[in-house]
């Protein structure tokens, strides 16, 4: 017994030591003197342990050893004092990189669990995705429904997942309305600049969408029409130089969720209407995954002339293009496939449907490269197509 005080000590002495010493620590030392100190002087240690613990989970190479050093990391979190000034900030940075690699190496229930935990802590709304993930949509749409609203002036990334998931949920109604904030928006600064910005149009054809789900296909349509007149007024600028964005990636890869397996705890799905960097890992990589197996697919429909479902998994793999691919440059990899879904739904016997999504997703897709005298073009046609009165062009 005394003997492991004595050694106790020691440690304790060669941590102090090592600590105040004017040679520079790598990470590993200081990580072991922190260890050493948090168990004799934790007011003083647990926050600096929790910092080293993370930061080298962040760095290491080893296989596996995330996962232990975020759930040090936690547990060290924890057990700060519950007066510290730090103390959620530091477990919620803990618990955060320990739910996502739970996510990544495939322990949903853990992970979700501590995004209870994180809800409980700070209302972290990283629980609704989680919920979103696994079908659950009602449950997450409460979650973001009760956040406050974005601050103006900030990308309205909070009104994008409310009516996603209040849409996915069937309150088609409530989704329409929580999304005609962001519309509101971009309505207003069309009117103090003078000129409308870009993602109003691809929101409008969101919220079309939404109306129309929520059975008020009048609206829909006066939102389509709008949507052309904002293109339109584009185009008459100098229709260049606008890059891509995570608005309108997100919105587009929203629009082909119906198409997608439904979302089960077992078999999760993304959180569509969230921004990438909110999917789970192991979500997103499933998504990837899915890749050369609809390329597969889409050559087999093709080649047997079954061009309806060709059509339709051709659009899958163009979503999970844009989401993968949609950084700035990427453009030319990306219109070839937006040409293609075009050429598909043209040589469809029935192209009510298909011609006029295609020609909207192209339209959308060429806002927000900039090229708006041809997105004027195929949204025209696209609206044209839809409606039995003819559409007059502005360009």
């Amino acid at each position: 017994m005394g003997n492991a005080r004595k050694y106790d000590e020691d440690a304790v002495l060669r941590a102090r030591v090592l600590l105040l010493g004017s040679g520079r620590l790598d990470l590993a030392e200081e990580l072991g003197a922190y260890r050493v100190l948090a168990e004799v002087s934790p007011r003083a240690y647990l926050p600096k342990l929790v910092g080293a613990l993370l930061l080298t989970g962040y760095r290491t190479t080893v296989p596996g050893a995330e996962l232990r050093l975020f759930a040090e990391a936690v547990d060290a979190a924890r057990r700060i004092e519950a007066t510290a000034v730090n103390r959620v900030e530091l477990l919620h940075r803990a618990l955060g990189a320990y739910e996502r690699e739970l996510f990544t190496v495939g322990r949903r229930a853990e992970g979700r669990a501590v995004c209870e935990e994180m809800y409980a802590l700070s209302g972290d709304p990283r629980l609704a995705h989680v919920l979103a993930e696994e079908g659950r949509h009602r449950e997450a749409a409460e979650i973001l429904r009760r956040r406050p609203a974005a601050a103006p002036g900030f990308p309205p990334w909070d009104v994008y997942e409310a009516a996603a998931e209040l849409s996915a949920a069937g309150l088609h109604a409530e989704a329409a309305e929580a999304f005609a904030r962001t519309v509101g928006a971009g309505r207003r600064r069309a009117a103090e600049k003078g000129t409308p910005p870009p993602d109003l149009a691809w929101e409008l054809i969101h919220h079309a969408r939404l109306l129309e789900d929520a059975g008020r296909p009048g609206e829909g349509a006066a939102a389509r029409r709008e949507a052309l007149d904002v293109v339109a007024r584009l185009a008459e600028r100098d229709g260049s130089g606008d890059p891509m964005t995570s608005l309108w990636a997100t919105l587009f890869v929203l629009s082909g969720r119906s198409d997608e397996p439904v979302a089960t705890p077992e078999a999760p799905m993304p959180p569509f209407g969230a921004e990438s960097l909110r999917w789970s890992p192991d979500v997103r990589e499933a998504y990837r995954e899915d890749i050369p197996v609809l390329e597969a697919e889409a050559a087999r429909l093709t080649a047997a002339g079954a061009l309806p479902r060709a059509y339709t998994v051709h659009r899958r793999l163009t979503l999970r293009a844009v989401h993968f691919e949609h950084s700035h440059g990427a453009a030319p990899l990306l219109r070839p496939r937006f040409d293609e879904g075009v050429a598909l739904a043209r040589q469809l016997e029935d192209t009510a449907g298909a011609l006029p999504q295609a020609l909207t997703d192209r339209a959308m897709f060429l806002v927000a490269t900039g090229r708006h005298a041809d997105a004027h073009a195929d949204l025209a046609e696209a609206l044209g197509l839809m409606d039995a009165s003819p559409i007059v062009t502005r360009t």
